[in-house]
């Protein structure tokens, strides 16, 4: 085998590792947004809050009755802001398909998916521990679902504050917010969905792989 013909099989050799890693990646990140809709499928199913912007825009919808969609896109807006100057634009798209492909499989999970009777409590532990090893899943492979995802990835590369705990902390408003507006019982098992998904973030992410990888993608 000569120089050329071994650059050429070096070349091809790198290429299909490439292909591998780039299938790799999408499909753990596919795979963290299906356990994310069967999570919030779970909760929806009993009625309860979901963390994070979804959260927040649930409850500024009621206050302020426009649509779910239209206050989703608004707060999701700084966020993105941010992590395209922070994180670096290519984070930033693989987010927003990630959103998308999160929105459309849950839309289709709880009309496909009918539960008869769930208890609020199983599904508060279910849908919070589904939420959460997705969202892992999708941190380790550089990228989340918007919002307060953004915030707390920005935060943990910055301050080295765990992403869990960001994102517990914004969830506190989500609950204290909907205090106000429904049922103190709704409201508890919410905020018992948030610990659970905390919770989960908390033992199981590592800080360092995606504080180092998003380091990577903002100066890229």
């Amino acid at each position: 085998m000569n120089t050329l013909q071994q650059a050429g099989f070096w070349q091809r050799f790198s290429n299909m590792a490439a292909l591998k890693k780039f299938g790799h990646e999408w499909f753990a990140r596919l795979e963290g947004c299906f356990l994310v809709s069967l999570g919030i499928c779970f909760l929806s199913a009993a009625g309860l809050l979901v963390s994070g912007t979804a959260g927040l825009s649930i409850v500024t919808n009621e206050l302020l009755p426009v649509t779910f969609g239209f206050w989703f896109f608004v707060i999701n807006l700084p966020f993105f802001a941010l992590a395209i100057k922070q994180l670096g634009m290519a984070f930033a798209w693989r987010s927003l398909i990630c959103i998308v492909c999160v929105s459309a499989t849950s839309d289709l999970m709880i009309y496909l998916i009918r539960f008869e009777e769930i208890p609020p409590l199983m599904s508060a532990l279910i849908g919070g521990g589904l939420i959460g090893i997705g969202l892992i899943l999708l941190f380790r492979h550089g990228t989340s679902l918007g919002g307060v995802n953004i915030l707390a990835l920005y935060m943990e590369k910055r301050t080295g504050i765990h992403a869990g705990k960001v994102i517990l902390m914004m969830d506190l408003i989500v609950v204290a917010a909907g205090l106000m507006l429904f049922p103190l019982v709704q409201v508890a098992y919410s905020a018992f969905s948030f610990v659970v998904l905390s919770s989960v973030l908390g033992r199981y992410h590592k800080k360092a792989p995606i504080s180092q990888q998003a380091e990577e993608q903002a100066q890229s």
